[in-house]
């Protein structure tokens, strides 16, 4: 491959191992071009640790997987505790904005306070230069010594959307080695390395919950967030009962319990009155939105409103928009064309091309920002 580094001065290297194939390839790859690698997986938490059970991300299977591929590629390999950071940085989050009536993306803030901080501070701690992930996503040096993040080759599995969170002092350290690849390819180099993950299925979000079922999971641990409520249009008749706001998503139309001489569909969310809003299909869709605690990867805000893709959540297809920063933080957003599931709690980020500019989280809609 290209980019072979040797001699005693190696760049140290930590790759964050989960046993998967897109990570174990990414530890492949670098060894290969001669870096000094250490594997390293984390334990995290899960609800059912203590009862024998594990985190999804780190099965013993996965950590099994783990430790023979960095066995197989000649590299030292360890597992470190992560749990109580975990549980009361990534699992408490997700609660506590459950319970203000948002629907957060842990990701996000996976990256922004486990991978690119806990861990790369461990790594760093270790004297290791950087940390690696098998994130698809890309980086390229500017001219003027900054960081530029950019999406992944393959469009269809592209995560630069869950590391907009990243700043330059992280992203100096970060390497994606994967991203140059599509993953087809990537397996197919799991195969030439003789890896045995090469057709392992892919890990899924939400690895703390026990069953995958985050409605049980808030009903157990934050039961004032999943308080049944009334159902109501936005002029204020109530229509009906709702379960608990958690157990419904922005767009929604099936499993709502009530009738109307056309569908309804869910609007928002009032979680100051527990009340489920929903409306007619006219009514679905937002002009624009304001979100906080933006990034700009660059390190500096735009000096004033720019044009720019934008994506509302992971999967979204990126949508035409104005850009507006604002103090403290924020934005306004602006969409060429309304957006139909703006909710609060996931990210907008922000694209030109192939960059992502950055990138903060849905505060609210907006019928008509100004």
């Amino acid at each position: 491959m290209t980019n072979r580094t040797t001699g005693p001065d190696r760049p140290r290297v930590v790759v964050a191992m989960s046993g998967g194939v897109d990570s174990s390839v990414a530890a492949a790859l670098l060894v290969e071009r001669g870096y000094d690698v250490t594997g390293m997986m984390m334990r995290l938490w899960s609800e059912d640790c203590g009862e024998g059970g594990s985190n999804r991300c780190c099965t013993p299977g996965q950590m099994a997987d783990a430790r023979r591929i960095a066995s197989q590629l000649g590299i030292p390999f360890y597992v470190i505790d992560t749990q109580d950071v975990f549980r009361q940085t990534i699992v408490q989050f997700f609660i506590d904005r459950y319970a203000a009536g948002e629907t957060p993306n842990p990701c996000l803030e996976c990256n922004r306070h486990i991978r690119f901080e806990w861990l790369l501070n461990h790594a760093l701690a270790l004297g290791a230069d950087y940390l690696a992930t098998g994130h698809y996503a890309r980086t390229e040096r500017a001219l003027d010594g900054r960081v530029r993040l950019l999406a992944g080759l393959d469009r269809g599995k592209d995560q630069s959307y869950v590391l907009s969170v990243l700043t330059q002092d992280k992203l100096r350290h970060a390497l994606f080695p994967v991203g140059d690849f599509t993953k087809p390819e990537v397996r197919a180099l799991a195969g030439k390395f003789g890896l045995p993950v090469a057709h392992k299925h892919d890990s899924q979000d939400l690895c703390f919950l026990a069953d995958g079922d985050y409605r049980r999971f808030l009903a157990q641990h934050a039961p004032d967030a999943v308080r049944p409520g009334p159902i109501r249009t936005r002029d204020g008749r109530e229509l009906g009962r709702h379960t608990g706001l958690p157990n419904y998503t922005i767009g929604q139309r099936k499993g709502l319990g009530i009738s109307a001489p056309e569908p309804l569909y869910v609007l928002e969310t009032d979680a100051a009155h527990n009340a489920l809003i929903v409306g007619t299909r006219d009514e679905l869709g937002n002009a624009g939105l304001v979100a906080g605690r933006v990034n700009w990867v660059s390190g500096e805000a735009p000096a004033g409103p720019f044009r720019a893709d934008v994506k509302i959540r992971y999967k979204a297809r990126p949508a035409p928009a104005s850009v507006t920063p604002l103090p403290d933080d924020r934005v306004r957003v602006r969409f060429d064309a309304p957006q139909r599931d703006i909710t609060p709690g996931q990210g907008a980020v922000f694209y030109e091309g192939d960059e992502c500019l950055g990138g903060g989280i849905i505060a609210r809609a907006e019928a008509d920002p100004a």
